[in-house]
């Protein structure tokens, strides 16, 4: 028998109401039509979720060398509808536009052909429950996502905490601490669907709020931020291209960053010395190259870029923190150079930097996550909103520019 939660239903319960004015920007009626729809063909009792995207603020391609972020949790989000069916050995995932994923939790295996596919990003987080004592189960999840795929606010990332998320709460009582579950969805990333991803995006998620992160160790250390800008507003422009094929691209920066690491004594960037990396600049380039140097060289900067951003939110002076991040995104474009990959004539990135760059009353601006395609995150003030969105509406469609909400729940069980 299936059962379906109305609009209706869900906009008087309190809970729901509560959850989704703190959640979203959008009205109650939006919110609640979306979580309706997904309730459909489901049967007995159904279960809420929601999973964030995320914004990195001030740490370009740094916590896979064990370093700095800054980063918050946004307002779009992939959610589900869930059944559990602890009967079942099966784990069905209907999600809207996209084929449905149905895996044997018998059969866990990396499999070659599953790389880059959602499927194997479900494989990967059940085999790594079972590997970490974790218990698994049978559920049907519908799922929808309005975080834009392959444009650099994590929507993979968000779908991985969302899969632990109810494997957590229907077969675990909840207890499963939000590093685990960040540890978890990045070995199914890195693993089963092919893409050497830091910790940075998964971490994010899994805690929510602005945090600071430190990851020195293979534990890292995070920190919550009251963010103190209230006349600030964060837009992303989403430029266009998508990550799905750019694997290699992100790996080269890794590996180019490791290389010097290596030249160093050292198995990471973070475990060497700036001192040392600048008395020994003229060997390590003939030995790994101008571009690896480089990208070391903005790895240092971008640390401690980091360390002052987050200063400059405690002592709550905007000035400094919007002119960090401009610093950081003229580093991320001229020494880690992700902003268009070789042979690109369209350019996405570098033309929404320059057009973003000529409205006047800008105040910080640079290209967001891992690049190469995707997004630039833009800082105006919120009295700019309006404006700086028909001005940008000149070069790109209205549906993609967006005003982020920073919202302080990550990956949870939405109460009903």
């Amino acid at each position: 028998m299936t059962r379906t939660l109305s609009a209706n239903e869900l906009e008087k319960n309190d809970f729901f109401k509560k959850w989704a004015e703190n959640a979203y920007s959008v009205p109650l009626s939006e919110v609640a039509e979306r979580y309706s729809d997904l309730t459909k063909g489901l049967g007995g009792e159904i279960t809420f979720f929601s999973s964030p995207g995320r914004a990195e603020l001030v740490g370009n391609h740094t916590d896979h060398n064990n370093g700095l972020v800054l980063a918050t949790t946004i307002d779009l989000d992939t959610v589900a509808a869930a059944q559990k069916t602890p009967v079942s050995k099966k784990v069905i995932i209907n999600s809207l536009g996209y084929s449905p994923i149905e895996i044997d939790i018998d059969d866990l295996e990396v499999r070659d052909s599953e790389y880059n596919k959602s499927s194997a990003i479900a494989r990967g987080i059940l085999k790594g429950f079972i590997e970490r004592g974790y218990q698994i189960g049978g559920f049907v999840a519908n799922t929808h996502s309005n975080i834009f795929k392959g444009a650099g606010v994590s929507s993979s990332a968000a779908f991985e905490l969302l899969i632990c998320e109810i494997l957590n709460v229907f077969y675990n009582q909840g207890r499963m601490d939000f590093i685990t579950k960040a540890i978890i969805s990045q070995y199914a990333e890195n693993h089963y669907f092919g893409k050497p991803s830091g910790l940075m995006d998964q971490l994010t998620i899994s805690s929510g709020g602005v945090n600071y992160m430190d990851f020195k160790e293979d534990i890292p250390e995070v920190d919550k931020i009251v963010w103190p800008f209230e006349d600030l507003a964060a837009m992303i422009i989403n430029c266009g291209g998508d990550h799905s094929g750019l694997t290699q691209e992100y790996a080269e920066i890794k590996q180019d960053m490791k290389s010097v690491a290596k030249a160093l004594g050292g198995s990471t960037l973070r475990q060497t010395s700036e001192v040392q990396f600048y008395e020994n600049i003229n060997e390590i380039k003939k030995s790994c190259g101008g571009r690896a140097v480089l990208r070391a060289k903005h790895f240092f900067e971008e640390n401690n870029r980091v360390r002052d951003a987050f200063l400059a939110i405690n002592n709550r002076d905007e000035k400094v923190f919007v002119d960090i991040i401009n610093s950081s995104g003229a580093s991320s474009y001229e020494q880690l150079q992700n902003c268009f990959i070789k042979g690109d004539a369209e350019q996405n990135i570098p033309y929404a930097l320059k057009m973003a760059q000529r409205f006047e009353k800008v105040k910080a601006l640079r290209v967001h996550g891992g690049g190469f395609a995707g997004t630039i995150l833009v800082f105006v003030g919120k009295d700019m909103v309006e404006d700086f969105s028909k001005y940008m509406n000149n070069y790109f469609d209205k549906e993609k520019i967006f005003v982020l909400r920073m919202r302080q729940a990550g990956v949870t069980r939405v109460e009903v």
